[in-house]
């Protein structure tokens, strides 16, 4: 292998795959990045065998072939030269660096023990603008349960219709779903739904941010992959597989509140700025009280600590329905308030142990419900 490659393009590559390596014990290879070598395009690989990143970069290529090398040593490396040409060279599973002044040597390993990143071989996918999936994975991903116990809920739900994209996340005592809306009907004959790792999504993220450009989706039956183009070719730039979650999604709909005994239209800076207050007197519990006078248009916020002390404040609401007194964990109401970007948002309140939902006004393609604290 004897290629010649820019520093910047070299290192945005490997800014993109080196976050799904770490150390891995038992199986070392994994630490590493393959950097192949083919015609005019350099390919850095990574994998932890749930999540593959391929990502592909122009280089003068003078020999073919492939070594792998410890990612994060040489990341760090590259990150260190000068903004200079790069000479990489393969010779006995070592990889010789040389740049300006500099003279590297990296031990390598062979690429034969570098696992396989699974190829999905059907043809067939679904076109997605980058921007706003990249919002919408963002606005939910943070909500997946923890739990190993039920697999189905540890990931991003992700329901395709003929004109819309549903992406949901819940951890049981909250959930949130997004909704994208196609102009274009996407090449899909039928409903078709799927979960995928909270590693997957976050890595979405990740490689979609500031770009504009149409993201690929293919699935197959276990597996999913993701593909950015060049900015100025459909040649791939960054391809994203993943494993898929067995298991089926609950039925979460069912938990969605279609209508409300009390609903508050509030000014969501208020709003977040009142919680934040009065969660400094919540304790441990997290707990705050929102009781809600419908005739005097008035939401009340309290939360009281023995060891602390306490707070009340009061926000002006406009209001529909019964006045009510509920209980919330504070860091939940803070979690849906900060994906909606809405100056004002609604909430619905059903009761003491009925789940309340979060809105934004004027906008129907974000929600986010929470689950009150039960009164002991």
């Amino acid at each position: 292998m004897n290629l010649i490659i820019l520093k910047e393009n070299l290192k945005q590559g490997l800014d993109v795959v080196e976050r799904i390596t770490g150390k891995n014990l038992t199986l070392p290879i994994l630490n590493n990045v393959l950097i192949s070598v083919k015609k005019n395009l350099l390919k850095l690989s990574t994998t932890d065998l749930e999540v593959g990143i391929n990502y592909y970069t122009l280089a003068k290529i003078e020999q073919e072939g492939e070594i792998a090398i410890p990612a994060k040593l040489i990341l760090s490396l590259i990150n260190s030269l000068p903004n200079e040409k790069i000479i990489l060279k393969e010779k006995e599973q070592t990889l010789n660096i040389s740049c300006d002044n500099y003279k590297v040597k990296i031990k390598g390993q062979s690429p034969d023990d570098f696992p396989i990143i699974p190829k999905i071989e059907t043809k067939d996918f679904i076109e997605i603008n980058t921007i706003p999936f990249y919002k919408g994975i963002s606005q939910v991903v943070e909500f997946s349960s923890l739990s190993q116990t039920k697999p189905e809920i540890s990931g991003v739900y992700f329901n395709l219709q003929k004109n819309t994209l549903k992406i949901v996340a819940t951890d049981s005592f909250r959930l949130a779903e997004k909704t994208l809306y196609f102009k274009n009907g996407p090449a899909i004959e039928k409903e078709t739904s799927f979960i995928i790792p909270q590693r997957t999504a976050r890595e979405l993220i990740n490689v979609t941010a500031e770009k504009e450009e149409k993201l690929k989706m293919y699935l197959s039956s276990s597996q999913v992959l993701f593909e950015l183009p060049f900015p100025e070719n459909n040649q791939p730039q960054i391809q994203l597989i993943s494993r898929l979650i067995e298991g089926k999604y609950p039925n979460y709909q069912e938990i969605i509140p279609q209508k409300y005994e009390t609903q508050v239209i509030v000014s969501r800076e208020e709003f977040i700025n009142q919680i934040k207050t009065t969660s400094l007197f919540s304790g441990k519990t997290s707990e705050i009280k929102i009781k809600v006078d419908a005739k005097k248009n008035k939401m009340e916020l309290f939360a009281q600590a023995s060891e602390i002390g306490e707070n009340k404040s009061e926000i002006s609401i406009k209001t529909e329905g019964k006045s009510t007194e509920t209980s919330f964990n504070f860091k939940f109401l803070l979690d849906g308030l900060t994906n909606i970007k809405s100056d004002e948002v609604i909430f619905g309140i059903n009761g003491i142990e009925g789940p309340a939902i979060l809105k934004p006004v004027g906008d129907t393609s974000y929600l986010y419900v929470v689950m009150p604290i039960k009164s002991s």
